[in-house]
């Protein structure tokens, strides 16, 4: 009986082995391994398993409603060294183009502040060769985005997205009108989010970036145009490229839907954005015990901002805006652009350790609540104008002003005078809005004096005088 059971437990063995080390991938303990190992090469059968996403119904739906923006404007230059010498210069005519993105079926295009800027004509064409004269509605350089309109009908056009819920990796389509090459469609996918570089940022305000970036091929003549998801919903503008040469080097980046729907609304509505401010600044200070860096750790409170009257203090770290978590100063940007003046948020910060709420109203660029008017929308001796925001006022020294914006052609170009100029008073009328101008402007009486005083960006006084 002992002679059966040996044999028949070194049989059991013997199959048990067996069986176990003709599993692939498997190493029997038998052999001096404990673990099991797995080849790390590419199976020739898993290609069955693997899938990509169709994008050809994005593309279609989106190729219609992307339009072809055809600029000109008239640009001082010298023709030759003479002209130089005496200081004569010429007119000349220059062109340039871009991309712009239906967004509603009557008409109103979306495109970036930098490919309409300084146009004195804006020519639309669509998918479908057709060819419209734009107008400007509204623009905004602190997100580089511009609102046109064009008159027509039952137009195709793309619905905003949420940019919030995409997610790096995901697949995405670039489509515009890259070097002139019409109705251009290129994808990758989403590469990072809530990139921040400061190009919007200008003396008066910090320019809001929070941009998508992508590896779909993007190039000049894109600016403008859409960003789509795989179900064809706008979640981007095209924007701007990083590049040695100028083409297309593997990186894109977007304008995220986020930010450009709630800017293009308050274009349509008030032709000037409610720009929310949380009334603070911040630093990146090293925390002396994890070795990072805080990137938002409030380093200022403005007196009299919507933080102040929340009690909150310097140090405090923020870290969340209405529970959305937020880790950088790109992230902050983005959440509260989508908010307006008089909007209560409730901001999340570190305090001493511990997690703190705040209740914050959030104020305009003049530290109030009341909803900015657009009347600096208009025309006005062939330039437009903006508004002043009270801390640049204190920084030059004055009490009033307006800003020029886009000098157009016009009599104030014919004077010398260049964008940022700041109007402070005109006929020794002080004026802080494009409506004064416009007022005190009617009220004199053709051909006679216009007296305009003014400061530059870095605070020198100048003078002017023309005949109505």
């Amino acid at each position: 009986m002992f002679f059966v059971a040996l044999c028949g437990g070194a049989i059991a063995v013997f199959m048990y082995t067996l069986i176990l080390e003709n599993r692939e991938g498997y190493v029997s303990p038998l052999s001096g391994a404990s673990q099991p190992y797995h080849h790390a090469s590419f199976e020739p059968h898993a290609i069955r398993d693997v899938s990509f996403p169709d994008l050809s119904f994005a593309a279609e739906k989106a190729v219609h409603c992307v339009v072809h923006v055809k600029v000109k404007s008239m640009e001082e230059t010298y023709g030759s060294l003479f002209d130089y010498l005496y200081g004569r210069r010429q007119q000349v005519p220059r062109e340039g183009f871009g991309s712009g993105v239906i967004i509603s079926p009557d008409g109103y295009i979306v495109t970036n502040n930098h490919v309409i800027r300084h146009s004195e004509d804006i020519e639309v064409a669509l998918n479908d060769k057709r060819v419209f004269t734009a107008k400007v509605i509204g623009t905004d350089s602190a997100t580089d985005l511009a609102l046109l309109k064009i008159e027509d009908a039952n137009l195709p056009y793309l619905s905003f997205g949420d940019s919030e819920a995409i997610r790096v990796g995901e697949w995405v389509l670039a489509v515009g009108n890259p070097l002139n090459l019409t109705s251009t469609v290129t994808a990758g996918i989403v590469s990072a989010k809530a990139r921040h570089f400061g190009i919007n940022t200008n003396r008066t305000q910090v320019g809001i970036e929070a941009f998508i970036q992508t590896d779909a091929a993007v190039n000049q003549g894109n600016s403008g145009g859409a960003l789509v998801n795989i179900r064809g919903e706008l979640i981007g503008i095209n924007t701007l490229i990083i590049s040695q040469t100028g083409g297309f080097s593997g990186n894109s980046f977007a304008i995220p839907a986020t930010i450009a729907e709630k800017v293009i609304i308050d274009l349509k509505e008030y032709g000037v954005v409610q720009r929310a401010l949380l009334g603070v600044t911040f630093s990146r200070v090293e925390d002396v015990f994890s070795k990072e860096k805080e990137e938002l750790y409030i380093t200022s409170i403005l007196e009299g901002g919507g933080a102040a009257e929340a009690d909150m203090k310097v140090g405090d770290v923020v870290t969340a805006v209405n529970d959305v978590p937020v880790n950088t100063f790109a992230e902050l940007q983005e959440q509260i652009s989508k908010y307006r003046p008089n909007d209560k948020v409730k901001i999340s910060a570190i305090r001493d350790k511990k997690t703190k709420h705040f209740e914050v109203t959030l104020r305009n660029i003049d530290g109030n609540t009341q909803i900015v008017l657009g009347d600096n929308s208009g025309v006005i001796l062939g330039a437009t104008f903006e508004t002043v925001s009270h801390k640049e006022k204190q920084d030059l020294g004055i009490r009033s002003g307006v800003k020029v914006k886009n000098v157009g052609q016009g009599k104030l170009k014919t004077l010398g005078i260049r964008d940022g100029f700041i109007v402070t008073a005109i006929n020794d009328n002080p004026v802080n809005s494009a409506k004064d101008i416009q007022t005190i402007i009617d009220a004199v009486e053709e051909g006679g004096r216009i007296l305009i005083n003014g400061v530059s960006s870095k605070g020198d006084v100048s003078y002017f005088a023309l005949r109505k």
